[in-house]
């Protein structure tokens, strides 16, 4: 509650507000309870931590959906991390159908960080919000997710943004950004306070790091901004600190339907966090800029909405694709490893 009444307080009293489309899980299956591997794995968005000798994905899904492995090969289902979903939720998306999208996760000083998303689909009546655990071990005695609320929200005709694909990055002092967006007038970032449970400002501090839109930041319109799903289809930002530069990863074009996707991966990169980013031809991001490293092919339709991490040495990029071997393009969870080339740019490493 504290941090709704926060939220609403800085909406009306910032000087200034900046201002998607996210697809409900895959359809509804019994899953399994033997372990399958990573190709058959039904996901969406997915991201991807490690706890002890095991590696855990969390995805888009009722609760969100809880995958687990020791060999980033095999996966065994486990409970939704919210079950049920923090009451908070329906009140502030009305008809929530349950399905809270995109998860983040990152370790800080003791504590995994998972942030999540609740929106109505196709429109900005979005929220962030944000549960911490000590571990990631469901049969372990202290595992309990602490569920902290709305941590940012966004309101139709208000806000030109949408408050939903969240991403936690450092700077190189530590401290902690929050990367978020998609559609209206683009990615977002905002820094967040050292314990990365709150904004460390209004919203007024959002800055935009990446739009296909002319001029992002414009005054808002008279009327109002767009309610319905909004132009400048980017979406899904992460972003990956290598040798001494950011990258910012983000997802482009069309999700979520499954053989008539056209999702793809860009990235640019900057020397700093907030950037600008520019992609390999040294074009802004900001001015719809994006160098493409993961598209369709004859195996899959689309794949999109990735994250990047590093275990023991080597960096991995973790993603969704739309399976052409299946007749509606099922989503399944897809981990490659991303190698760099002589110029500093990553590359996806085929499978």
């Amino acid at each position: 509650m504290k941090n709704s009444l926060l939220l609403i307080a800085c909406l009306f009293s910032c000087a200034s507000l900046f201002g998607q489309d996210e697809a409900p899980d895959a359809p509804v299956a019994a899953w399994p309870s033997e372990p399958i591997p990573t190709r058959k794995v039904l996901a969406h968005d997915p991201v991807m931590a490690r706890d002890g000798d095991k590696y855990y994905v969390f995805t888009t899904g009722p609760g969100i959906t809880v995958w687990v492995s020791g060999d980033m090969k095999t996966w065994l289902r486990r409970p939704a991390l919210f079950d049920p979903y923090p009451a908070w939720v329906p009140v502030a998306i009305p008809n929530f159908a349950g399905h809270m999208w995109a998860p983040d996760i990152s370790y800080h000083d003791g504590r995994y960080y998972l942030f999540y998303s609740v929106s109505a689909f196709g429109k900005n009546t979005s929220a962030i919000g944000l549960a911490t655990n000590t571990t990631l071990d469901s049969e372990n005695p202290d595992y309990q997710w602490i569920d902290h609320g709305a941590i940012i929200q966004s309101y139709p005709g208000l806000t030109n943004w949408n408050a939903i694909d969240a991403a936690l990055a450092e700077d190189v002092d530590g401290t902690p950004y929050l990367a978020f967006g998609s559609f209206w007038s683009g990615l977002k970032i905002v820094e967040m306070t050292p314990d990365r449970l709150h904004l460390a400002g209004c919203w007024n501090d959002l800055q935009t790091i990446a739009s296909r839109i002319p001029h992002p930041d414009a005054p808002q319109p008279a009327g109002g901004y767009s309610a319905s799903a909004g132009p400048g289809e980017i979406e899904a930002p992460f972003l990956f600190r290598h040798d001494g530069k950011f990258y910012l990863f983000a997802s482009i074009d069309k999700c979520c339907r499954g053989a008539e996707s056209n999702y793809k991966v860009i990235v640019g990169r900057s020397d700093n966090i907030k950037g600008p980013y520019l992609d390999r031809e040294g074009v802004p991001l900001l001015e719809g800029g994006g160098t493409v490293i993961i598209t369709g092919d004859e195996d899959w339709y689309a794949a999109g909405h990735n994250a990047v991490y590093t275990f023991d040495g080597t960096d991995y990029i973790v993603y969704h694709g739309y399976d052409a071997s299946t007749e509606r393009g099922l989503p399944r969870l897809r981990i490659n490893e991303l190698a760099w080339d002589q110029d500093g740019w990553p590359v996806v490493v085929p499978d």
